[in-house]
């Protein structure tokens, strides 16, 4: 365990190198910019999964897993060879 400037009152607390330690005199979360840029980075995570066609709930079944892993990926397969051939069409009159 070691200690941490706080960035919203200046003094040293108490750290266990977790982002959401609070401050021993003010309270705030000791993580400061970087427990803003890891709320940003998990959201947006989240919004990465869910821009699938297919998107994954926890709740689904083993099988219907796999169906959606599958339809992603010749979902991205196809997406791959149309963005190839609008590549070719326009790379030849040039």
């Amino acid at each position: 365990m070691g200690q941490k400037k706080c960035p919203h009152c200046g003094e040293w607390s108490k750290w266990t190198t977790d982002m959401n330690d609070l401050c021993e005199h003010c309270g705030k979360p000791l993580g400061g910019r970087d427990l803003e840029y890891h709320e940003i980075r998990e959201r947006d995570k989240k919004a990465n999964r869910e821009q699938w066609i297919f998107d994954i709930k926890e709740h689904d079944g083993p099988v219907v897993v796999f169906l959606k892993k599958a339809g992603n990926l010749f979902y991205t397969i196809y997406m791959a060879i149309l963005t190839f051939l609008a590549w070719l069409i326009a790379a030849l009159p040039g």
